[in-house]
């Protein structure tokens, strides 16, 4: 009960931060011509991994 439940959160939650990378890419694009860095990637990463993790069985 609680896996589908997991799974239909983390795929929600990895939609959203897609769309807040889409979102925030101005600022990204300002922020590394500044010189200051901008670790969305990381945060997309994580939950991309959670989520394969959670869609995938393990023996």
């Amino acid at each position: 009960m609680f896996a589908p439940l997991r799974r239909a959160t983390l795929f929600a939650l990895y939609q959203m931060s897609v769309l807040t990378g889409i979102l925030l890419l101005p600022v990204a694009v300002m922020a590394r011509r500044v010189g200051v860095p901008f670790p969305m990637h990381r945060i997309m990463e994580s939950i991309a991994n959670a989520y394969d993790e959670a869609i995938e069985p393990r023996p």
